[in-house]
């Protein structure tokens, strides 16, 4: 039975009570949760046989497959730190990325093994490169095959302690990846639930509650559609296994969403999570070029974290998949989940303030009325690995208590509640005005012309700034001038936050998890006229 609020422990716990569910469904394994856990315990003996320890970093360099899950659950079971890796970056960030995690194994996709061999010899802390088969038939001499760490015995026990952590690797909208720690304690409440999502005894008080979550949680499978390198898909994920839910991953290379309705229909998935309206738009506009096509009665839920989901998206969904609710989570790497938000009649969500919530205005507490960014406190993370500046930055001490502050915006309102705006780094100063892109983008995605939308700020010398908006075009549909745009958002928007100008462009680049790229955003943005 479970000792500590560690997840290695409780992820044994789930095992133990409830071994013959399928844990895992993927198109390359179907593993219950006793085989899961054994092929962990097989990974964990393998890694330390190599001399992978406790405290030792372990990067996870994967697109989404069993391996991803196996990899970090046998780091947790060493003790060791598991982190993820965005495999979209290049060989310099990669490079910094692997040093600055002080990584000791580097577990990889066999497609990226050349530029693992490119960049191994320049991670000074690197004990072992583990190639994972894809399919790639790339060359992948140098890291040990996945396979014969699974050959291994079982092993252990290790060493553990609830305050052992986890890096959340973070890109933000400025400057190279940032490591937030999470203590494993910290994670299972303030990212998890506290094993509370979908069960009817709510969040465990003490470890050993893990037991009945599992044995009494709701007969649920979750369909998680985000690259699990992003921690969104993490947090739903755990979310889940605590509960005994079967998790379903889409093992495809790019986000297809007649692939994934054919899995969720197949499957009979109950949960879908994905990441705001770079998912929900083309999952929206695949129901609707394909009526009738799935039956989707088994879905009950429909839910976004870490991104704008757009009101609209909200309303189109429900009324093409009945079934679901309609779910719309805000966290940030910082500070784990903020809340469930509720609809706003201005700025993108609102959400609760409370003890353990709040807006921090020039380092104290807001008040009502107030704009500030939204900070957390409680199960915080306890700092940015390698990076004491920006840890004393991001995590601050008010009046004795620790606040992890992220970086949205949201101002404190008379009824206890908080009015989010956006990411406070991409505001905009135009004239003085304060105009968050997050709150244009909503309303551009809603035109009929217009597919994605990405807004940013121009240099001007009499405003400081000009509002550009970067929007890409639907398939099939001309583009229409800006003035017709311009219209058009006049009845959504207050006038100083109408874009100035409109750059077209066949795509707006964003990150595999579906967040906009504001630094390429605000390159475009420089030269529109």
């Amino acid at each position: 039975m479970a000792g500590r609020f560690h997840l290695a422990d409780l992820f044994e716990t789930v095992a133990r009570t409830v071994p013959d569910r399928t844990a895992l469904i993927g198109a390359s394994e179907r593993l219950t949760f006793a085989e899961l856990d054994a092929r962990c315990d097989r990974l964990a003996a393998g890694l330390a046989a190599h001399g992978v320890g406790r405290g030792d970093s372990v990067g996870l360099y994967l697109y989404n497959c069993p391996a991803y899950l196996e990899a970090f659950i046998a780091a947790c079971k060493l003790g060791a730190v598991p982190y993820n890796v965005n495999y979209r970056y290049r060989a310099d960030e990669l490079r910094y990325l692997f040093t600055n995690a002080d990584s000791a194994a580097i577990i990889h996709g066999a497609e990226f093994s050349p530029i693992i061999r490119e960049l191994r010899g320049d991670v000074p802390t690197l004990k072992l490169t583990v190639a994972v088969e894809d399919g790639s038939g790339a060359d992948t001499a140098g890291s040990l095959p996945y396979a014969e760490l699974l050959a291994h015995e079982p092993g252990g026990p290790w060493e553990r302690s609830e305050e052992d952590y986890l890096l959340c690797y973070t890109g933000g909208t400025t400057g190279m990846p940032k490591g937030v720690m999470w203590p494993h304690r910290a994670f299972v409440f303030a990212c998890a639930g506290g094993a509370g999502y979908f069960n009817p005894h709510g969040p465990i008080q003490q470890p050993q509650d893990i037991e009945s979550r599992a044995r009494d949680g709701y007969p649920l499978k979750m369909f998680p559609l985000a690259p699990l390198m992003h921690m969104a898909a993490m947090w739903a994920l755990w979310s889940a296994l605590l509960n005994g839910v079967t998790i379903i991953l889409d093992e495809g290379r790019v986000f297809d969403p007649e692939r994934v309705f054919d899995i969720a229909e197949r499957e009979g998935a109950n949960l879908i999570q994905f990441v705001g309206d770079a998912m929900a738009t083309p999952l929206r506009d695949c129901l609707r070029a394909h009526p009738g096509r799935w039956n989707l009665s088994a879905v009950m839920n429909l839910g976004s974290g870490g991104a704008v989901f757009s009101q609209h998206l909200k309303d189109d969904l429900k009324a093409l998949v009945p079934s679901a609710s309609i779910t719309d989570g805000l966290g940030s790497s910082e500070t784990g989940m903020s809340g469930m938000a509720e609809k706003s009649d201005e700025g993108v969500m609102r959400l609760p303030a409370g003890a353990q919530q709040q807006i921090i205005v020039d380092g104290r507490l807001g008040k009502v009325g107030e704009t500030g960014f939204i900070a957390r406190t409680g199960n915080t993370p306890i700092g940015y690995y390698n990076d004491p500046v920006k840890t004393a930055e991001t995590f601050v001490t008010i009046d004795g208590t620790l606040w992890a502050v992220s970086g949205d915006a949201g101002r404190l309102d008379p009824d206890a509640m908080i009015t989010v705006f956006g990411r406070g780094s991409t505001c905009i100063n135009t004239g003085g005005e304060k105009v968050f892109p997050e709150e244009v983008e909503e309303a551009l995605r809603t035109h009929p012309a217009i597919f994605d939308a990405v807004v940013a700020g121009q240099p001007d010398p009499r405003w400081g700034e000009r509002v550009i908006a970067v929007v890409s075009p639907r398939e099939g549909v001309d583009r229409p001038p800006y003035d017709e745009v311009k219209a058009y958002l006049s009845g959504k928007l207050a006038g100083y936050k109408l874009p100035k100008a409109l750059v077209w462009v066949d795509e707006v680049k964003r990150s595999p998890a579906g967040k906009q790229d504001y630094r390429w955003a605000k390159d475009i943005a420089a030269g529109a006229q």
